[in-house]
């Protein structure tokens, strides 16, 4: 497959990272008002903040994913549009990554096929975070009124 296929895929897959975002957000949200909520209604108790506190830190550290997932889609989607200046563009690439902090020097000069394997994991990270907070949902859910009754 040419690299230029190969890179407009990845960018395209990267681009599904959006989806897993605005999933998450709404799970955010509701871990958000769930807390709130054990102030004004009283709930599930404990249970209900433990809840809430990890739907917010796996929204927030899926929020940190999804913005180095969407950034990088963003870099793959405008490398493989002039395929036959990749070489170039890569080089120049790697420099403004090292320039702005984002990557060290030694790190440049990679294959195409790491930065792909690298991005796809982040991807992956992404979505095993928002699996974790569906889980949790579902726990809740699920839990919710036998531990209402339980205490």
């Amino acid at each position: 497959m040419p690299i230029d296929m190969q890179l407009q895929a990845t960018a395209s897959l990267l681009r599904r990272g959006d989806s897993l975002d605005r999933l998450s957000s709404g799970l955010t949200l509701l871990g958000a008002l769930l807390g709130l909520s054990q102030y004004v209604i009283p709930g599930p108790g404990w249970w209900g903040l433990v809840c809430s506190s990890g739907l917010l830190v796996l929204g927030l550290w899926q929020k940190y994913w999804a913005l180095r997932v969407a950034f990088d889609a963003d870099l793959f989607r405008h490398l493989a549009n002039p395929a036959e200046e990749l070489p170039q563009h890569t080089q120049a690439l790697d420099q403004a990554l090292a320039a702005l902090g984002l990557q060290p020097a030694d790190r440049g000069g990679r294959p195409w096929s790491e930065r792909i394997a690298g991005a796809l994991k982040l991807l992956r990270r992404q979505a095993l975070l928002v699996a974790a907070q569906l889980l949790l949902t579902l726990v809740f859910i699920l839990a919710g009124p036998w531990l209402t009754f339980a205490g």
